[in-house]
């Protein structure tokens, strides 16, 4: 089966559109790069831009190692039916993402994985990351956990049970399950990503040692959560630097991401 959109996707998108469509294929093909993917499934979606009402998501069936620009459908956030492209909506990534896309304002990309070392702390009966180092005291102010697995995902109203898990927070470890982020921006989105499985790999290797992790003390973590939250003195932040950076390394060695 060929995937594909208009022939004419460049010429009908605005530059804006079109950049969106070039970023999120390169979290796809940056994510499989990084061992993030499971097989076909798993999903990452973009809100379209200027729209509220569609939003960006690959046909069921395709790798993530093919994602290109242009081959994203846009679907439709309150009815899941295809308004551009070609191809099947994968239920699940409808019914997870549309509503946490409608509900959440920070959510403009939602990026849901079954990572490996991230995964496999969400099989434990305490899944929660340790302030044992700083980019974990780094991120923990950003998690919500969802404590309960209610099965696979194909009614909206478990997506909108889970937009109020998440709230105000931008990652979400899904009991028995996987994990969810979101960002206002598609670098937001797989920064945090890509940051929370290093900090469960670091974990778990901690973990494996049978020695007992060591707490930062209470005045380092208060220090260090602060100096993460005051935000960055760069502009663009890191997040967009790191996304850049790692798109650079993509641009050598898969340039078709972004036709």
């Amino acid at each position: 089966m060929q995937f594909r959109v208009s022939p004419n996707t460049l010429a009908e998108c605005s530059t804006e559109e079109w950049q969106a469509r070039v970023d999120l294929a390169a979290a796809h093909r940056l994510a499989y790069m990084h061992g993030f993917s499971e097989g076909i499934f798993n999903h990452l979606t973009y809100v379209v831009p200027g729209r509220s009402d569609r939003y960006y998501q690959i046909p069921f069936g395709m790798h993530w190692s093919e994602v290109t620009a242009s081959c994203f459908m846009e679907v439709g956030i309150d009815d899941g039916l295809v308004k551009r492209g070609e191809g099947d909506v994968e239920r699940s990534c409808y019914c997870i993402h549309a509503p946490i896309h409608k509900a959440l304002p920070q959510a403009k990309a939602v990026f849901h994985t079954h990572m490996p070392f991230a995964s496999a702390l969400t099989r434990l009966e305490d899944p929660r990351i340790k302030e044992i180092g700083q980019t974990e005291v780094g991120m923990s102010g950003q998690i919500a956990y969802d404590d309960e697995y209610t099965g696979p995902a194909f009614d909206p109203a478990e997506g909108a049970r889970l937009a109020r898990v998440i709230g105000d927070k931008t990652i979400l470890f899904m009991a028995n399950h996987g994990i969810s982020t979101v960002g206002e921006t598609i670098a937001a989105a797989y920064d945090r990503l890509y940051y929370v499985e290093r900090v469960a790999q670091v974990q778990i290797y901690a973990m494996w040692t049978g020695q007992r992790l060591k707490q930062l003390p209470d005045p380092v973590v208060e220090k260090t959560r602060q100096s993460f939250a005051g935000g960055s003195m760069y502009k663009p932040g890191p997040s967009q630097r790191h996304f850049d950076a790692l798109k650079r390394i993509l641009d050598r060695k898969e340039p078709d991401y972004a036709t």
